[in-house]
């Protein structure tokens, strides 16, 4: 794997982390959780875009990246809905005048594990064992 696709996994588990921690929060943080799912997803599909030697465009348009991938990658396909419900907290959830509910952050996380699992399986990259 290239170095610089490593670093776009890395960003992409840094938003994992965050959006795991929000999710865990006392105090609802829908928001956070929505808008951290969709920029895991988000930096996934650019890791495989810089695997494959693609421009990775500045955007935070999902569906837009996955039309980029799905020639290389029909695999990716079956994620498209969720890709489209993930962009609209790229931007929107960040400010006023939009609030995620608890059923978004919950249907965001199982959207960007979906993601994040079928891009580590493109990838080649495995899931360690967890240790406590």
């Amino acid at each position: 794997m290239k170095k610089t696709t490593r670093a776009w996994v890395g960003k992409a588990e840094e938003d994992r982390i965050l959006a795991e921690q929000g999710r865990r929060s006392k105090l609802p943080v829908h928001d956070g959780v929505c808008f951290h799912c969709q920029q895991c997803a988000e930096k996934y599909r650019k890791a495989l875009m810089e695997e494959l030697g693609l421009a990775v465009p500045k955007t935070h348009a999902l569906v837009l990246l996955l039309t980029a991938l799905a020639p290389h990658y029909p695999s990716l396909r079956p994620l498209r809905r969720g890709l489209l419900f993930l962009t609209a907290f790229a931007v929107n959830a960040r400010y006023p005048g939009s609030t995620a509910t608890k059923r978004q952050a919950v249907a965001a996380v199982r959207w960007a594990e979906r993601v994040r699992g079928e891009a580590r399986r493109l990838l080649g990259i495995r899931e360690r064992p967890r240790t406590k």
